[in-house]
């Protein structure tokens, strides 16, 4: 991408660690120059925010598929992607080709397969991978259920200083199951597993983690018991993070209720208790990142019986919206907000972005807080619109986005 003229950015409402602040922000030579109280220099380009908000660059920690116009309209400036492609990244020429894939408007940050073809039985060659650029190594969609592959993925992710990204739910209590155990599921006679099933996993994985000397990423943490579980690791000094989707905090099972597989999600959704732990866990830093699990998927795999279709949202356009819903309901505050969506999963990556700070990437968004839509699934940028946010009410939009100080929508 060639390089812009600087550009001062003025009248902003600047989103930083120590939270929100009137000022200024000057961008040359594709970084962050300076934040505060200045002034345009002659011969920048000076842009007027008129008292919006000005935020880092979304940093997507864990997405299924590139998905450029979805990225760009929800303010998305990296993500980071799963293995789960086809083919699957494990092997350091795909890793090669997928982190050149989105430029120079999009960084795309690969994770390495954890073992060959995701079949969770050999572990592939994460070394290469890793030179290759690789930034972290990841289960996909499914658990390792082997212990003794997954510790030796551990030692040896720990050997080359690799976050594990794991799927956390035992495979042998989930099987088939579409649904959280229940009332709702039993109802509609849905196929189900007992949310146990993610307990069970995070505690196997952490105690493996413990023994391995690893770092742990869990990439969804769903329920209460699951959650206290990280909680109780992290107390105890253990390097471990823990993510969650919008769906999870916004919604409960009782979204199956007419069986509209847009809500066909995996994890499943849980039962209102567990929601409301997933808002107080984002509250008090027990979860770290909010990803947007974005895994676009069209009619063949959507529009057919809620046991058969298959798991996944749209959910790029959507991030933003939801966690500034978070804010407007006094569950965290907009410096929080920005972190768990670019601060934190910048920093799990080793990128210099997420942040609006002198010396990080020039990757920022001028966002219009309480500019009023309506998410349409047939209205969105992204390849499929298989949203379960459909037909509500938001606020928030990216009016102008900037990769690298570059201009790159609005």
């Amino acid at each position: 991408m060639k390089p812009a003229a600087p550009i001062t950015i003025v009248n902003a409402q600047l989103v930083t660690p120590a939270g929100v602040t009137a000022g200024a922000i000057r961008l040359a030579e594709g970084l962050i120059e300076a934040v505060g109280n200045l002034s345009s220099v002659a011969g920048d380009e000076t842009i007027d925010a008129r008292g919006r908000l000005v935020v880092p660059g979304l940093v997507d920690y864990g997405v299924f598929a590139v998905d450029k116009p979805a990225f760009h309209f929800g303010g998305i400036t990296r993500a980071a992607l799963m293995p789960d492609q086809a083919p699957v990244i494990d092997l350091p020429s795909r890793v090669t080709y997928i982190a050149k894939s989105g430029k120079p408007d999009l960084w795309v940050h690969p994770f390495a397969a954890a073992t060959r073809a995701l079949d969770g039985r050999e572990i592939a060659e994460l070394a290469l991978m890793r030179q290759a650029g690789a930034r972290g190594v990841a289960t996909g969609r499914g658990w390792i259920a082997d212990s003794g592959v997954m510790l030796r993925l551990l030692q040896y992710a720990a050997m080359l200083d690799l976050t594990v990204i794991a799927h956390p739910e035992d495979s042998g209590l989930v099987g088939a199951a579409v649904a959280t155990a229940g009332e709702y599921a039993t109802r509609r006679g849905l196929p189900s597993a007992p949310a146990e099933a993610e307990a069970i996993a995070i505690a196997r994985d952490l105690a493996l983690a413990r023994l391995a000397g690893a770092r742990l990423h869990l990439r969804q943490v769903t329920t209460r018991t699951g959650l206290d579980l990280v909680r109780q690791a992290k107390a105890a000094g253990q390097p471990v993070t823990a993510g969650v989707t919008p769906a999870h905090f916004m919604l409960s099972d009782l979204a199956t209720a007419d069986f509209r597989t847009f809500a066909r999600l995996s994890p499943p959704l849980r039962g209102e208790e567990d929601r409301q732990a997933v808002r107080a866990a984002l509250a008090d830093g027990t979860l770290d990142v909010v990803s947007s699990g974005h895994d676009p998927r069209g009619p063949e795999d959507k529009r057919l019986p809620f046991a058969d279709a298959a798991p996944g949202m749209a959910g790029a356009e959507t991030l933003l919206a939801m966690m500034l819903l978070l804010e407007r309901d006094d569950v965290i505050d907009m410096a929080r907000v920005f972190d768990l969506i670019a601060g934190a999963p910048a920093r799990l990556l080793g990128v210099r972005a997420g942040r609006l700070e002198p010396g990080y990437e020039a990757d920022l968004a001028i966002v219009d807080p309480d500019k009023p839509w309506i998410v349409r699934s047939e209205k969105m940028a992204a390849a499929a619109g298989n949203t379960p946010f459909d037909g509500q009410p938001v606020q928030g939009r990216v009016l102008t986005l900037f990769k690298g100080g570059v201009r790159i929508a609005g």
